[in-house]
């Protein structure tokens, strides 16, 4: 395949823009369906004029369909959209992109979604859907029972694309809450994968950052958080999303004087609880009766998920703190930390 994507970018280059511009608009839709074509060009930052083209071209392929509500993927579509996804990873350099991390990570898989979720929100999903796919593999291959699941918008695509038929799993949230929208806590991204999964669930209604004094009494009161914190200490797969420092400490309504003095002391990123400096040393963990860093080595697989090039220098201090055996990144991302990591030299 490499050879065919070298020649193909040599002799007829503008075949490389074309598959992968059509290939982006199969994407989107297929992430906004049903969408009409004025929607769809603002999302792609195109003109009406040559979308129109290029969808009457999918439709006429059969790749499209058209109603009242706007435009869908059809099932040859969805399979077209599958057996693409690796080939315009290729020709876009992904692969390179992932070997490169694969060395200097101390990683067992690194999977590069093409785009930049920063201004492509539709990645975001994309990102999701890989994390929903390594997850279901995992399950396949009888690599766990207990998976903990983080917040967040990657992993409520995650929760939301994920499917499944494993009535001896249990889904639980890796931490408390975090005081975001319903629909991003862990509790609620738990209990929608578990049922798409047809598995079982636990919450954990304890917040995620609480003193030690009262997270403590809680614990001796309260037999059932007792056993649901249990089960989460035993999960077999953690998947986590993974922020900035500045961001997350905002989320956790930490004082501004205290954020302050984080990111004078380095902190850039963060992953359950614990955050980071650059080179991965720890400047500052949250109380939590849910997992904390220390305790993902105990875990069989570690799955870390975020995306956008604001995100890199995050992803490089989470990556380096401890151990990530999956790490899903997209193409902004994966380029800003190759430039970070090449400086480093």
């Amino acid at each position: 395949m490499d050879t065919i994507i070298n020649l193909q970018k040599k002799i007829v280059p503008e075949m490389t823009d074309l598959l992968v511009e059509r290939y982006r608009i199969l994407r989107q839709i297929c992430n906004e369906q049903p969408i009409g074509r004025r929607a769809l060009a603002g999302h792609l930052n195109l003109s009406e004029r040559v979308l129109r083209s290029q969808v009457d071209f999918l439709k006429s392929c059969g790749l499209l369909a058209y109603s009242p509500a706007g435009m869908a993927v059809t099932d040859q579509g969805m399979e077209i959209l599958r057996e693409l996804a690796e080939y315009v990873s290729k020709l876009q350099g992904i692969s390179s992109l992932e070997k490169f991390l694969l060395e200097k990570l101390s990683v067992r898989k690194v999977v590069v979604i093409p785009g930049d979720s920063d201004s492509e929100p539709v990645i975001k999903r994309e990102l999701g859907r890989a994390a929903a796919h390594e997850l279901v593999s995992l399950l396949n291959e009888g690599k766990g029972r207990i998976v903990a699941v983080s917040g967040g918008t990657t992993l409520a695509a995650a929760a939301s694309n994920i499917r499944g038929n494993f009535p001896d799993v249990i889904v639980v949230p890796a931490r408390g809450g975090l005081g975001d929208m319903l629909e991003l806590q862990a509790n609620t991204i738990a209990t929608v994968m578990a049922q798409h999964l047809h598995a079982s669930y636990r919450q954990l209604y304890v917040p995620d950052s609480v003193s030690q004094e009262i997270l403590n009494s809680i614990l001796a009161e309260d037999a059932g958080i007792r056993e649901v914190v249990d089960i989460i200490k035993h999960a077999d797969i953690l998947i986590h999303g993974i922020g900035r420092a500045d961001v997350m400490a905002k989320h956790r309504r930490l004082p501004q004087p205290f954020i302050d003095k984080l990111l004078r002391e380095g902190a850039v990123g963060e992953a359950v609880g614990q955050y980071s400096s650059l080179d991965g040393s720890q400047i500052y963990m949250t109380n939590n009766a849910g997992l904390m860093m220390h305790d993902l080595p105990k875990i069989g697989t570690v799955i870390g998920v975020a995306g956008g090039k604001s995100k890199a220098k995050a992803i490089l201090s989470v990556s380096r703190a401890t151990r990530q055996d999956i790490l899903i990144t997209d193409e902004a991302a994966a380029n800003e930390m190759v430039a970070l990591l090449n400086a480093e030299r």
